[in-house]
């Protein structure tokens, strides 16, 4: 069984379509538990050292807010049949992501172009943005995708 089918294929997308997450709270435990394996700069792994830091405390490394960011993501446009992500455009760590934030996602296409290689695919260009519990953002950037489009 093709379980690509059900997914929303590029021409099923549309410029404006905006989409929001459920909201995630981040706790100490996760901060630490990410840093120790993938980021064990200080001011991530160590609470204790990070009081002393320009971040006045622990902070989220931008890699496990990426990490977050597409846990979030998936669950508002995993229906869409990516060939797969390109690259991102004006990615920007706005607002420091400490424990105990509680964080969401939004989503809002802005950019849709055919493929001009003759393939049976598109770009689409969403823009993304993670915010905190004070509508503070987190990170904002564009990322760029390829989407599969329908077969005829």
């Amino acid at each position: 069984m093709d379980q690509r089918r059900d997914l929303r294929k590029f021409d099923d997308l549309t410029v404006g379509e905006r989409r929001q997450s459920a909201k995630r709270t981040v706790s100490e435990t996760e901060l630490l538990e990410f840093a120790r394996q993938y980021d064990p700069q200080w001011f991530h792994a160590d609470p204790e050292l990070a009081r002393e830091s320009h971040f006045g405390g622990l902070i989220a490394s931008g890699v496990h807010v990426l990490a977050i960011w597409r846990q979030l993501d998936h669950t508002i446009n995993g229906d869409v049949d990516f060939v797969c992500g390109i690259g991102f455009d004006d990615f920007r760590l706005v607002t420091a992501l400490r424990a105990g934030d509680t964080v969401y996602v939004t989503s809002e296409i802005v950019s849709l172009t055919l493929s001009s290689s003759g393939k049976q695919r598109g770009t689409a260009i969403t823009h993304y943005e993670m915010r905190n519990q004070n509508n503070e953002i987190i990170v904002r950037f564009d990322s760029i995708n390829l989407v599969y489009r329908r077969t005829v």
